[in-house]
């Protein structure tokens, strides 16, 4: 079924409070998007960032990000006094200040959980029991723990703690959670506001007919909560280092490669329990999300391997991935495979074969289609099982990309899409809109027609990635109804039923 689709991560989302939420301000886009005839909301991973702020570095496969929890929310269900937002910091209105909007959160949440424990509504408390004893929930437990601990040391990665407890010496442990029993709960009481709040968010959206895609990277972070829990399915060595880590070779993005660093999968391991540890991660990406976007799916089929403390990714080489019989385990665990495969980079056969035998559609970037003569991006070369993109997170905004094109592409660009007057993002737009693949998605910054100064990241910067927020008093004028009749003419309005997009059966 066909669909049009906004990417727009919720830290971007405008408001008052430093970074967008999942408040008031998330259920106005809903609105919005309904105005504008769009039926998906793409997000970015909802998990609690790492290092640089990248929803890709995860500390946790599993946990929500608090930066995301609504003050408004807290308010409405009594765990804040109004008086709490009385005095709000003067934030950036543009970008996200992470480290300041990170440390005025933490003290509202801090509030919140001790006003819970002085005097939570009975309901409340039950639902939270409920939550934290949930079987989907048994990372829970790590996740409590390791942040706890963390703090302890200083912010230190686990492997830097003391020998038992970053060995998980069970009898350290067992001290541990005895020691930081305050503090863990807090950090179970986070996630459980935070579930609450993204579970109101997304029936809020299901009312509305929109259906929500999330995003799991591939990999984890080496100091996370699941390598410390499951240091076993990690390619370490005996003190909890990588001994390979996770990249990709010389590319569109990067003339060395991007060395990322995560450590590596132990793929025999995991085959040895069926997958179980990539089956719970999965279940609980979908207790957020209808379908999952999963990145790097090239590496299912062989991935780059870079030894531990190699200068740039240019050192690596192929490897084979899991292959078939992981999404066969996969499929057999979860009921079904609601997935969009991210199969973009050097892609090979084995790859386009993989993601075919498991049914999954793949992507398709416009951005990417006039680099050469007849690309496999052009709309007309586009499968029905498929999501075309202007551009994703990780491209240029539209405009900015247009204004660096050779005059070959430019020639192609405009020999392919016409000269009807229109901006260089309208035009891509259209071309995503009128494609033959079924899911079409726009990120937020091409709908504005905003430049490079809006990129939400360029891959292989360390820093001043992921802050780019929706500018006060965007959007504006006839956008809604834009959008609204190019989906009506290209078959994109949503159903009057919510349907699942056949794309992602």
């Amino acid at each position: 079924m066909r669909r049009a689709g906004l990417l727009l991560h919720p830290t971007s989302l405008p408001g008052p409070f430093g970074v967008g939420d999942l408040g008031p301000g998330a259920e106005s886009f809903l609105d919005w998007a309904v105005t504008a005839g769009v039926g998906l909301w793409q997000v970015l991973p909802l998990t609690a960032p790492g290092e640089g702020n990248s929803p890709y570095t995860a500390l946790s496969a599993f946990a929500g990000n608090p930066l995301l929890i609504s003050p408004e929310r807290l308010i409405e269900d009594r765990l804040l006094s109004p008086a709490a937002l009385e005095h709000v910091p003067q934030f950036p209105a543009d970008r996200v200040d992470f480290p300041a909007v990170g440390r005025w959160k933490e003290g509202l949440l801090r509030e919140a959980w001790a006003r819970f424990r002085r005097r939570g509504p009975a309901a409340q408390r039950d639902r939270h029991r409920v939550f934290a004893a949930d079987d989907r929930h048994t990372w829970l437990g790590d996740w409590e723990l390791y942040s706890a601990l963390k703090a302890r040391h200083g912010g230190l990665p686990w492997h830097a703690w003391p020998a038992p407890l970053a060995r998980r010496d069970p009898a350290a442990l067992d001290a541990a959670r005895d020691e930081l029993v305050a503090e863990t709960g807090y950090h179970r009481f986070v996630q459980f506001v935070f579930f609450s709040q993204w579970g109101r968010l997304r029936g809020a959206a299901a009312q509305r007919g929109i259906r929500l895609l999330g995003d799991l990277p591939i990999y984890v972070a080496h100091d996370s909560a699941d390598v410390w829990a499951n240091q076993e399915l990690f390619d370490l060595d005996k003190k909890g280092m990588p001994r390979h880590v996770a990249g990709v070779p010389p590319d569109y993005f990067s003339q060395t490669g991007q060395l990322w660093g995560n450590p590596l999968y132990r793929w025999d391991r995991m085959a040895a329990d069926g997958y179980r540890w990539w089956i719970d991660r999965l279940r609980g990406s979908l207790e957020l999300t209808d379908l999952v976007r999963v990145d790097h799916f090239r590496a299912f089929a062989s991935y780059w391997q870079v030894p531990a403390g190699a200068a740039t990714a240019a050192a690596g080489t192929w490897v084979p991935g899991p292959g078939q019989a992981f999404f066969t385990a996969l499929r057999g665990g979860l009921g079904g495979l609601p997935i969009v495969a991210e199969d973009l980079g050097v892609i090979t056969a084995d790859v386009d074969a993989l993601r075919e035998s498991a049914r999954l559609p793949g992507m398709k970037v416009l951005q990417f289609a006039f680099d050469e003569e007849d690309s496999l991006h052009l709309p007309h070369h586009h499968p029905e099982r498929s999501v075309v993109y202007t551009g994703t997170h990780d491209n240029d905004t539209t405009l900015g990309w247009y204004g660096t094109l050779d005059r070959t592409a430019r020639e192609r660009f405009a020999e392919y899409l016409g000269r009807d007057g229109e901006g260089a993002h309208w035009q891509l737009i259209r071309a995503a809109y009128t494609s033959t693949s079924e899911l079409a998605v726009v990120p937020m910054q091409d709908v504005l027609g905003l430049g490079s100064d809006a990129r939400m990241n360029v891959p292989g910067r360390a820093e001043g990635n992921w802050g780019w927020r929706v500018p006060p008093g965007e959007p504006r004028g006839d956008l809604p109804e834009r959008l609204r009749r190019l989906a009506r003419v290209s078959g994109r309005l949503p159903p009057p039923r919510d349907d699942a997009p056949a794309a992602a059966q």
